[in-house]
């Protein structure tokens, strides 16, 4: 393994489901692939949609990220995916929520697991479960950095505060190094009005914790890309989120 220096550690976090966050993992980790960096996924989410979004069977698995958090066993890795790795996962993970809390040092399980990767990739995008459980606080232990998709929906940014609190909870009392990646808005329409006031005030009451990404416009694209099991910029090059996830990974090569 080459030398370098230690990776960015970016848990993508949001405890609403549905906002778009695994469909952000995987492309920004293959958007920065094609920038020349070396790229690992982490998928902490038990319902394993980023396993399945990367072309992994998850219940033909053999080894998974349960294996390493309980076992304490090596990371397994799947290579060269869309010129990324992954360490996938399969339903087994939900009962490690139950199993990791009579677990010795539980919350650093992940970034245990991860250490010895830390000198090899660039980055390691951690797919958290959209919940404020056991599970993902082991991911934003891990974490040098969270990144936070929000959905331009009044209901769903509504609930910012409760994510706000958790992240500072988890820097009081596990990782006072967490930093802010920035905040995403997702299935952005601009033709809808309360879209645009909740994206107007996304940018003004969070513009002082981090960067307010410009939206990830709303796209039945997202669910066709997956389904075929490729990054948006392989399946449709010329869409305009392609240009949006790179100026996003502009902002993540700040870090």
């Amino acid at each position: 393994m080459n030398v370098q220096r230690s990776s960015r550690v970016i848990t993508l976090f949001n405890q609403s489901g549905g906002v778009g966050k695994t469909t952000l993992t995987m492309n920004l980790g293959y958007t920065l692939a094609q920038r020349g960096h070396r790229i690992l996924l982490v998928d902490l989410d038990p319902q394993a949609s980023l396993t399945t979004f990367m072309g992994i069977e998850p219940t033909e698995l053999e080894s998974t990220l349960y294996d390493a958090l309980l076992g304490e066993v090596k990371l397994s890795i799947h290579p060269s995916i869309h010129d990324m790795d992954i360490a996938p996962t399969n339903i087994n993970l939900s009962v490690a929520e139950l199993e990791l809390v009579s677990a010795l040092n539980r919350e650093a399980r992940l970034k245990n697991a991860l250490l010895p990767f830390n000198e090899y990739y660039n980055y390691i995008l951690i797919d958290c479960p959209p919940s404020l459980g056991l599970l993902t606080v082991v991911g934003l232990t891990a974490a040098t950095h969270i990144l936070v998709p929000i959905e331009t929906e009044f209901k769903s940014y509504f609930g910012t505060g409760l994510l706000l609190d958790t992240i500072a909870r988890v820097r009081r009392h596990v990782n006072p190094e967490l930093a802010f990646a920035g905040f995403v808005p997702m299935k952005f329409d601009g033709r809808r009005s309360q879209h645009t006031r909740t994206y107007s005030q996304m940018r003004q009451e969070l513009k002082a914790l981090s960067t307010v990404f410009p939206p990830v416009p709303d796209s039945t694209v997202f669910p066709d890309s997956a389904e075929e099991r490729l990054p948006l910029s392989v399946f449709k090059p010329k869409h305009p989120a392609v240009k949006v996830f790179s100026e996003i990974a502009s902002g993540l090569e700040k870090l």
